[in-house]
């Protein structure tokens, strides 16, 4: 890896909301360029609150956030939007045009692309979620799990540095499941994946980060933090009946 500069750093992030309420009280952690990690934690850990702070749509706490060693913050926020691709649960928070290719050429032609340039960037993003064969469909038309891989194709058009996916495989068919574990397993993309599917994030992300009351509980191999009981439990975590998941291979990191 020559480029040393990490994909994401956030140091010592805290924020409260305006109703005094304190959702994160100082996280630290750094994701290196082209590292699958995922963000585990009980709901109210404060996972959404940390997501949005990754390309500004929060602001305004303490520490700081660095994406590809851009500080986030009003100077760089175009670039911060266009380095940080958030693929939030419900596709259709993401698909409101008439087309499934209007809804991926919607972020790059507000970008100022045009032309053929846009139609290659469009159709590049379509093939990589394997949805070139949808591209005139209203999305409407769409199984659930074809939407969800349409909304991963509305983030890729922008060429995200970093794909944060928030609960990716929640509402999916197993054969669905599998599909976009696929799609998601060949990107050339650092993804942060935000997930209460421990088995996915198995399979997915080499490594774990386990958010808690408002701070980093533990960073490590994800088969060794789901394996170890007590810190589970700890942090109200629990594993689907008879999963074990020192039985399963650990997922590759990237070459």
């Amino acid at each position: 890896m020559t480029d040393v500069t990490p994909s994401l750093d956030v140091a010592g992030l805290a924020f409260a909301y305006p109703d005094g309420h304190q959702a994160l009280f100082g996280v630290d952690f750094s994701i290196a360029r082209g590292e699958r990690v995922a963000l585990l934690g009980p709901n109210g850990a404060g996972k959404t609150t940390l997501v949005l702070h990754l390309n500004g749509i929060l602001t305004g706490g303490t520490g700081t956030v660095k994406v590809a060693g851009l500080p986030v913050g009003r100077q760089h926020m175009a670039e911060i939007r266009r380095r940080v691709g958030i693929v939030f649960q419900d596709p259709d928070d993401q698909l409101f045009m008439p087309t499934v290719r209007e809804d991926v050429a919607f972020g790059p032609a507000a970008a100022g692309l045009k032309g053929p340039e846009l139609e290659q960037r469009v159709d590049r993003a379509l093939e990589r979620v394997g949805m070139a064969d949808f591209k005139d469909r209203p999305p409407h038309h769409l199984s659930f799990g074809q939407r969800r891989r349409v909304a991963v194709a509305t983030v890729l058009a922008m060429e995200p540095e970093i794909l944060v996916l928030d609960e990716p495989s929640s509402n999916l068919d197993p054969a669905s499941r599998r599909e976009l574990a696929d799609i998601l397993r060949s990107l050339d993309v650092t993804v942060l994946m935000v997930t209460h599917d421990l088995p996915y994030a198995l399979e997915l992300c080499p490594r774990s980060l386990i958010l808690s009351e408002g701070v980093i509980a533990a960073d490590g191999p994800s088969g060794e933090l789901l394996s170890d009981e007590e810190l589970m439990r700890a942090h109200r975590l629990e594993l689907p009946f008879g999963f074990d998941p020192r039985a399963v291979p650990a997922a590759p990191a990237r070459p």
